[in-house]
């Protein structure tokens, strides 16, 4: 649902983003999968690593599916990968890669597999430079969605535009998570750790 909303708005047919994402706030309501999700993650600052390789994978995982998929298979997936812990993805090798092929219980893509595990490894490689993931993206913040997407190119796979810009709204990078008047955008600007 986010991303048709989103398609909506990039065919020009609504005037401003946020009077698009009004209705998936209002679509979240009461929603059993989405209302939690949207309440209490999207668009609200993480600094935890596993929660932000989580929210990439989650990401990959979704392209081409609804988001309410994903939300249905989340359990699974944390399960599948190892409770998305960085160090513990990053080892995978192709048993790993076969074992998560032949679950059912998970999207089974290859090479949404594949970039989720190399991603693993590429974040080993930020916290060499940057200490973390967390502080990775503080370094590159603020700069423009495009910028974004061409600096995930060359550092993650599987990573296009849509993938990025959800990821990056979903921990208050970007803006659009919200409708400005959705309460929960009020209460995520209350907190004051927004990065925006």
């Amino acid at each position: 649902m986010k991303r048709a909303l989103r398609a909506i708005y990039a065919l020009g047919s609504a005037p401003d983003f946020r009077e698009v994402m009004v209705d998936y706030c209002a679509m979240a309501k009461g929603h059993p999968l989405h209302e939690p999700y949207h309440d209490t993650e999207y668009g609200f600052p993480s600094r935890d690593e596993r929660v932000l390789f989580e929210r990439l994978a989650l990401e990959i995982m979704q392209a081409g599916l609804s988001w309410e998929i994903v939300l249905k298979k989340r359990a699974a997936l944390n399960k599948a990968f190892n409770g998305f812990k960085v160090a513990k993805v990053a080892a995978y090798g192709e048993a790993d890669i076969q074992r998560l092929l032949a679950d059912p219980s998970i999207i089974r893509n290859r090479r949404k597999i594949e970039a989720i595990v190399a991603n693993a490894a590429v974040i080993l490689e930020i916290r060499k430079d940057y200490g973390g993931f967390a502080p990775w993206l503080d370094a590159h913040h603020p700069q423009p969605k495009a910028a974004w997407v061409k600096l995930f190119k060359q550092t993650f796979r599987f990573t296009g535009g849509e993938i990025v810009g959800e990821f990056l709204m979903s921990l208050g990078y970007l803006e659009g998570a919200h409708n400005l008047a959705c309460p929960i955008y009020k209460k995520i600007k209350q907190t004051g750790v927004s990065p925006l």
